[in-house]
């Protein structure tokens, strides 16, 4: 019997939550003996806020951040560096796209119980599995 997936991604935000998002996504790909791909995406700063700080020393400290702690969860994950996925820009596209250039089956993202007017808004885990051309997994994670 062939396995359901053979390439999930998985989409973090990089929070401690995460944690419990990544397990499962390990625990999946290992059931279905598929290949595990990580992104994360960095949200643009405003444009009104370069000309009031030193955006450009801000978003290369954010980016070796992420990717010092990605690459931290991807060693635990043993994701090859040709698996690790940082980019720049609207999560829900970056995620999208990266997962149709993959040709990823499944997406595994965590989502944040939202309470009030933000959950009106809409969360990133909502727009993604909208607008996904795979199946997506959506992981609650705890309050």
């Amino acid at each position: 019997m062939a396995t359901p997936y053979k390439h999930i991604l998985f989409a973090t935000d990089l929070s401690p939550e995460s944690q419990e998002v990544a397990a499962k996504a390990e625990k999946i790909a290992a059931a279905c003996q598929a290949r595990l791909s990580i992104i994360h995406v960095i949200e643009p700063l405003p444009m009104y806020a370069y000309s009031y700080i030193d955006t450009v020393g801000m978003e290369k400290q954010q980016i070796d951040e992420c990717k010092s702690i990605m690459a931290d969860i991807a060693h635990k994950l043993n994701i090859a560096k040709d698996d690790q996925h940082l980019k720049i820009g609207p999560a829900k596209a970056e995620v999208i796209d990266t997962a149709d250039e993959i040709k990823a089956d499944l997406i595994v993202v965590g989502h944040h119980p939202r309470h009030g007017f933000v959950s009106l808004l809409g969360s990133t885990a909502n727009a993604i599995t909208h607008a996904a051309h795979c199946d997506v997994l959506v992981i609650r994670h705890k309050e």
